[in-house]
C-alpha cells in the first residue's frame, strides 16, 4: 500500500487511565481529574528500620483519566472516537488496553455481554463506521472489510476461518459460576492449536508485516460486521484464573479495513483500524497458576516483555527496534512508531494488594506516551481503473491513426445492418448532447455517418418547405375568407 508523501501530522501515543469500580478500593489512589493525574501514596515500612528510603509518593500524568463511574460511551468517545472517523478518510489507528490480569482491558475493549450499554470500544466503533458512512455525501463509495486474529502462546491462530462456526458450537461448553450456568468459550484453550488455523507473519523489502493466512471478510453492513466479531468471540482462548473467572489467555487483534473511492477518480483511500485487547500480565508467585495456566501465563509475560522492550527502544531512539521478539510486536509494529494514530488505555485495579501492579502499569503507560509516530494518509492509484484508462486511450490512438491512413477495412462499402445502425446512432447523438456515436477511425463509417447526415438534413429541408407551403395556403384561405365576409 502506499501513503502519500505529505505527512498529515506527528503524533505521540495517547495514555488514558481508567480505574476499575470495586467496592474495595483503597484510599491510597486518589485521581485528580482537573489536572490529569493519578497517585499513588504507599505507607512507609515500619520494620525497614531507621534508615528508610523508600519512595512513598508516585504521580503519572494522563492525557484524560476516566473515573470508575465513567461509562463505556465516555470511554470510547474520549478515547477511540476521533480514531475511529480518521480511518474513514486513509488514516490507520489503533487503541488498546493494557494492565494486569482482571483489571478490566476486555470489558474497555469488548464489553460485557449482559447490558446493551456495556458495550465496548469495538461494537462502538464498528457502529460508528457505519454510521459516519451513511451521513457522509462527498459522492465516496465506501467497503469494510474485517479480520480477527488471536496470538495464543505466541503463535498466532484465524478466528474467522471458514469452518470456524461449527468450532465455536462445537467447543462452547456450560459451566457454572456462583451458582449461574453460562456458556464459555473453549474451556481448553489448547484447543486452539488442533482447530484453527495458524497465520504466519512475514515482513516484505518496504518492512511492512503481512499476515499469510489471516483471512479478510467483507462486511456490508453493521450487522454483518458485529456477527463477525461475536463469532471470533467465541473461538477465543478464556479460561478461569484465581485473579478473574474468565480470563482472557491470549491477546487478540480485530482489525477493519475501510476502502474510499470517488467515482470518475483513479485514487483510492484505505485505512484500518485495529482494536487490540492484550491478556493482562499476572505474577506466577501471587496467582499460584500451574500445568497450562502456567505455560499461559509465561508467553504472556514474556510477550509484554517483548513490547516493552520495543517501547524503551522506540523511546530512547534506538536505530534498532526489536519488533521481531514476538508475534504480537511483530503485528503491533506500525501501531508503534509507524504511519498510525495510537491511543492505550492502562486499567488499573485500585485494591490495596493490587496497587504496585497499578503503578507499573502507570510507568509503562508514561514510557509508551514518549513513542511518536508519523501519521500518512494510505492513498494510492487503484492499477484496474489506471489499465481500463490506458486502454481507452489506446482504443482512440489507434482510431487516430486508422484515420490519417485512410484504411478502409478492405470493403468497397457497410452492409445494411451497419448503416442502420450508424443511423441509428447518429439520429441519438442528435437527440443528446451527452452521446458520441463511435466511429473507429473508419472512412467507410464517416463516408456513410456524412451520408446519413446529409439525409436528415435533406428531410428536415423538405419537411421546413412543406410547412412553409401550408403556412402560406393557410394564410390565403384566411384573407380570402375575410374579404368575402366584408363584401357581404
Amino acid at each position: 500500500m502506499g501513503a502519500s508523501k505529505d505527512p498529515a501530522g506527528c503524533s505521540n501515543v495517547e495514555i488514558y487511565l481508567r480505574l476499575k469500580p470495586t467496592p474495595k478500593a483503597s484510599p491510597l489512589v486518589t485521581l485528580d481529574t482537573t489536572e490529569q493525574t493519578v497517585r499513588f501514596e504507599i505507607p512507609r515500612d515500619a520494620n525497614a528500620g531507621y534508615v528508610n528510603n523508600q519512595r512513598e509518593t508516585f504521580g503519572f500524568k494522563f492525557d484524560g483519566v476516566l473515573t470508575p463511574d465513567a461509562g463505556q460511551d465516555e470511554v470510547f468517545d474520549r478515547v477511540a472516537s476521533k480514531i475511529v472517523t480518521g480511518a474513514l478518510d486513509g488514516f490507520n489507528g489503533t487503541v488498546f488496553a493494557y494492565g494486569q490480569t482482571g483489571s478490566g482491558k476486555t470489558f474497555t475493549i469488548t464489553g460485557g455481554a449482559e447490558r446493551y450499554v456495556d458495550r465496548g470500544i469495538v461494537p462502538r466503533a464498528v457502529s460508528k463506521v457505519f454510521s459516519e458512512m451513511s451521513k457522509r455525501n462527498d459522492g465516496a463509495t465506501y467497503e469494510v472489510s474485517v479480520s480477527y486474529v488471536e496470538v495464543y502462546n505466541d503463535q498466532a491462530y484465524d478466528l474467522l476461518c471458514d469452518g470456524a462456526e461449527a468450532l465455536g458450537g462445537k467447543n462452547a461448553t456450560k459451566e457454572v459460576l456462583n451458582g449461574k450456568e453460562k456458556e464459555k468459550s473453549r474451556s481448553t484453550p489448547s484447543e486452539t492449536d488442533a482447530f484453527l488455523p495458524k497465520v504466519a507473519l512475514l515482513e516484505d523489502d518496504d518492512g511492512v508485516i503481512h499476515a499469510r493466512g489471516c483471512s479478510s471478510h467483507r462486511a456490508g453492513s453493521e450487522e454483518d460486521a458485529l456477527n463477525l466479531l461475536f463469532l471470533g468471540d467465541v473461538n477465543r482462548a478464556v479460561a478461569e484464573t484465581p485473579m478473574n473467572l474468565q480470563s482472557s489467555r491470549s491477546h487478540c487483534v480485530f482489525t477493519m479495513s475501510v476502502e474510499r473511492r470517488v467515482a470518475g477518480s483513479e485514487t483510492v483511500r484505505r485505512g484500518k483500524i485495529h482494536l487490540v485487547d492484550l491478556a493482562g500480565s499476572e505474577r506466577v508467585g501471587k496467582t499460584g497458576v500451574s500445568g497450562s495456566a502456567l505455560r499461559e501465563a509465561k508467553h504472556i509475560n514474556l510477550s509484554l516483555h517483548a513490547l516493552e522492550k520495543v517501547v524503551v527502544a522506540l523511546s530512547d531512539g534506538d536505530p534498532h527496534v526489536p519488533y521481531r521478539d514476538s508475534v504480537m510486536t511483530m503485528l503491533l509494529k506500525d501501531s508503534l512508531g509507524g504511519n498510525c494514530a495510537t491511543a492505550m488505555v492502562a486499567t488499573v485495579n485500585p485494591e490495596f494488594e493490587h496497587v504496585f501492579e497499578g503503578i507499573s502499569t502507570c510507568r509503562f503507560a508514561l514510557r509508551i506516551a514518549s513513542v511518536r509516530n508519523a501519521l500518512l494518509v494510505n492513498e494510492e492509484t487503484d492499477p484496474k481503473l489506471v489499465i481500463k484508462r490506458l486502454r481507452e486511450e489506446n482504443r482512440a490512438l489507434r482510431a487516430e491513426l486508422k484515420l490519417a491512413r485512410g484504411d478502409v477495412d478492405g470493403r468497397d462499402a457497410l452492409s445494411e445492418s451497419e448503416i442502420a445502425r450508424l443511423r441509428s446512432d447518429i439520429e441519438r447523438f442528435c437527440d443528446d448532447e451527452n452521446d458520441e456515436p463511435d466511429l473507429g477511425g473508419s472512412m467507410l463509417k464517416i463516408r456513410a455517418a456524412l451520408r446519413v447526415f446529409r439525409d436528415l438534413a435533406r428531410t428536415s429541408r423538405v419537411g421546413e418547405n412543406a410547412g412553409a407551403a401550408t403556412a402560406v395556403l393557410a394564410e390565403g384561405e384566411t384573407n380570402a375568407a375575410k374579404e368575402n365576409a366584408s363584401e357581404i
